[in-house]
């Protein structure tokens, strides 16, 4: 932990998408100060124009060159995370704006380029479509869910 929030691993100041999953399983509750101060860092942090990225691989040695797009799943993870946070209006803002990122058949890539509006890596991608199903039951029921209790 640094500064109130959590990190990629033991030792390190960097940040992961998947530290956007605490609250999900049930690790700590969507509006914990760290969860909140985590939430908070990767808006400041670990996003290109508001979506969000794995994590930065400058400073990680994954042995992949650099450049890749923002994660579609990562995003509404974060959609997720600001709703279990108690900003409902933030998550919902960000999953429509996703809803956005669907192709003409309305499907979902692995990945989207800011840049250039466009669908990268694997089309259509399983993870992406489960990420937004989850996203929008969590929406529709109007209640963060956990991975360890379905939502009622």
């Amino acid at each position: 932990m640094v500064d109130g929030r959590f990190v990629q691993s033991y030792g390190s100041t960097d940040l992961d998408a998947a530290l956007l999953l605490i609250p999900r399983v049930g690790f700590l509750p969507g509006d914990d100060p760290r969860v909140v101060a985590t939430v908070d860092a990767v808006l400041r942090e670990l996003t290109s124009d508001g979506l969000v990225l794995r994590y930065r691989n400058a400073s990680a040695d994954d042995g992949l060159p650099g450049g890749e797009g923002v994660f579609l799943a990562c995003s509404f993870w974060l959609v997720d995370a600001l709703h279990g946070a108690g900003r409902r209006d933030e998550a919902e803002a960000l999953f429509e704006r996703l809803l956005g990122c669907r192709n003409d058949l309305g499907l979902l890539s692995e990945e989207w380029d800011p840049a250039t509006g466009r669908q990268l890596g694997n089309v259509p991608q399983a993870f992406s479509h489960f990420a937004l199903v989850v996203s929008a039951v969590q929406l529709a029921a109007g209640a963060p869910g956990r991975s360890d209790r379905p939502l009622a």
